[in-house]
């Protein structure tokens, strides 16, 4: 408690949002936690703001920041007051902004001290990336509470300037690019995985994904293709299809052969190292929303597995993205593109990847390396989400 009135009396409320409040509930996945430790991060980094981020489960949290202590209720981790966030909530002074996390609903005390505090904060809820054409009419549109003197905004990332643009910090593609020029750096990334450097002519793939039916078909494809892969796959949901295909048990720091493919399996690694994995490979399976968007930065060829929703909604959203992503490729990659991602997520009218199909991807891949650089450079020339949010709660005080 005696950080919490810290944080509260050492930066008064004024018209620049300095002290803000970032609520997360980690559901299953950990994409929820990793964008919002990148957001924490970057307003304390960049802006200079404190930042108090609540979490429900600090032992998940853990495995994308290792500096966390799940048994510590409070503590500061890289310049951030992380407070574990139970059912027992403290009655504390909201800070200058509030974020609600993908609608985790705030506790209802804490509601109340945003009610009562003068001027109200600024409350954000902070909803998931998504390229249908309807984010553009419904991004900062605000909801007043039903009772209380508070209204909220609903706010979403995006990919163009009418949306709150994509977690990016600064100087990233910087640091990408230092580290794809150097060898020493390169060396060091593997060096920390505990692994060799993998053979220069061999296709380098990241497989991070959620449960899927099509892992062990892609797995059956590479091993059996010409092309020699090398399948880095941290230890995720991914274990039990990699587990059924070499009919072994597996852990981490295993690495096997099955025809011209090797597979790794990697720890569970932290978000930077994460990045350098992105970097490292030459076609990088992603899922969710914080992969996905760093894979975009990485300026790599992709494969992505949105979050499965009910009545196969997430194939909407997946089909919007595409056609925003595969704009400017040519007919016929843009067709292998299309045709990958539905099997990839389960498209029942796509059928199920085979080996022609991933031939085709094949052959589009020169393509797609132009296309993965090509995009990166265009979303980084808009405004990154966290400066449009700060810019926009600025606005509001």
């Amino acid at each position: 408690m005696i950080l919490s009135r810290l944080f509260a009396a050492s930066m008064p409320a004024s018209a620049n949002p300095s002290r803000w409040d970032i609520f997360c509930q980690v559901i299953d996945n950990y994409g929820d936690i990793g964008v919002c430790w990148r957001l924490a991060r970057q307003l304390v980094d960049e802006h200079g703001f404190g930042v108090r981020l609540w979490v429900d489960d600090l032992a998940a949290f853990q495995r994308i920041c290792p500096e966390i202590v799940p048994r510590y209720s409070l503590q500061t981790v890289q310049g951030v007051e992380v407070r574990h966030w139970d059912a027992d909530f403290p009655e504390i002074d909201p800070g200058d902004v509030v974020i609600e996390a993908f609608a985790c609903h705030l506790p209802e005390r804490f509601i109340a001290s945003m009610a009562g505090r003068k001027p109200a904060p600024v409350w954000i809820n902070l909803d998931y990336l998504s390229a249908e054409a309807w984010v553009s009419g419904c991004h900062a549109l605000p909801s007043p509470h039903p009772r209380l003197p508070l209204t909220k905004y609903f706010f979403f990332p995006g990919f163009n300037e009418t949306t709150g643009g994509l977690l990016r910090e600064n100087r990233l593609d910087q640091r990408r690019q230092s580290f794809c020029a150097s060898p020493e750096q390169q060396t060091g990334f593997w060096r920390t995985l505990g692994l060799p450097p993998p053979p220069a002519d061999i296709l380098l793939v990241s497989l991070f994904a959620y449960e899927n039916p099509a892992i062990g078909d892609l797995l059956a494809i590479w091993a059996q293709g010409r092309t020699p892969v090398c399948c880095l796959a941290p230890l995720t949901q991914t274990r039990s299809a990699i587990e059924a295909f070499v009919t072994q048990p597996l852990q981490a720091g295993d690495a096997l052969r099955r025809g011209n493919l090797e597979i790794r399996m990697l720890p569970f690694i932290a978000q930077h190292e994460y990045d350098q994995l992105l970097w490292s490979c030459d076609i990088n399976l992603v899922r969710g929303e914080d992969s996905f968007v760093r894979a975009q930065w990485a300026a790599k060829p992709m494969l992505w597995q949105i979050y499965p929703q009910d009545e196969d909604a997430h194939l909407t959203k997946l089909a919007a993205f595409l056609d925003l992503y595969c704009a400017d490729l040519p007919e016929e990659s843009r067709g292998a593109v299309r045709q990958l991602y539905r099997a990839w997520n389960g498209d029942k009218d796509a059928g199920r990847i085979t080996a022609d199909l991933w031939a085709e991807w094949m052959c589009a891949l020169p393509d797609l390396r132009r296309n993965a650089l090509d995009w990166a450079e265009k979303r980084a020339k808009q405004e990154d989400l966290c400066s449009c949010l700060v810019r926009f709660c600025r606005s509001k005080l």
